[in-house]
């Protein structure tokens, strides 16, 4: 029963991070509101894995992952866009902001109705997960890229999530116990930096979140390489 909780307690700590994210937002505090998202973030991509690895997946997970994921990657973006690019457009910028937490909802919808053989082999679309999470990275130097160039990026991963597009997912990449340690070993670092030093946050996140996906495709293409192997082997 315990076991069968730790997974859950993953995803309420993205859906946590989420809210605390629009809150900061709302305050202005801007930085801090797309940090958080960058936490829920990586919270996220734990919850399934660990869920996966205690043999403890649920229907009630992966409603709780999706509602969690409406919230920290379709609605907290949404208003940090609004807050810090948007809102000099007016009703027009905040009609635009709406795209994505709607486009969302509706692609986390499609997910759940999808066999889960299919959604282990590749995505139907941009995941929300890291459409939002790339527009919450790219807030943290809004002021330095035209508003153009964020509207833009910003309904065009809107329209991805939605799209028909298969882009290949990462779960079927066995999570190495190791792994595990490295993401709340990031998760702690941020944190701490975020409470010495603020303003060397953007530039640490330049270094540790490259690193991070870097690090998970590399796992993706080593599962892979060693499907293909395997398939050799057999004919």
């Amino acid at each position: 029963m315990y076991r069968a909780a730790i997974p859950n307690l993953f995803t309420l700590g993205n859906l946590y991070s989420g809210f605390l994210s629009i809150g900061y937002a709302s305050m202005g505090h801007y930085k801090s509101a797309a940090i958080l998202v960058l936490i829920g973030m990586m919270l996220d991509s734990l919850d399934g894995r660990i869920a996966r690895l205690l043999r403890v997946d649920s229907q009630m997970g992966k409603e709780l992952d999706s509602l969690a994921d409406v919230v920290t990657f379709g609605a907290a973006p949404a208003l940090l866009m609004y807050y810090t690019s948007f809102s000099q457009y007016g009703f027009i910028g905040l009609y635009i902001a709406a795209l994505f937490p709607l486009f969302g909802a509706y692609r986390l919808a499609r997910f759940n109705v999808t066999p889960s053989s299919t959604s282990l082999r590749y995505f139907t679309g941009v995941p929300i997960t890291a459409a939002g999470g790339i527009m919450a990275f790219l807030t943290l130097f809004s002021n330095k890229i035209p508003n153009i160039v964020l509207i833009t990026l910003f309904v065009g991963f809107a329209f991805l999530m939605v799209s028909r597009i298969q882009i290949p997912s990462l779960k079927d990449v066995p999570l190495p116990k190791y792994s595990i340690i490295v993401t709340l070993f990031l998760i702690a670092v941020i944190v701490t930096m975020y409470q010495r030093n603020f303003g060397n946050i953007p530039e640490f996140l330049f270094i540790a979140i490259p690193l991070y996906v870097i690090y998970m495709l590399s796992q993706f293409l080593r599962q892979r390489h060693f499907d293909k192997k395997n398939e050799k082997e057999k004919e």
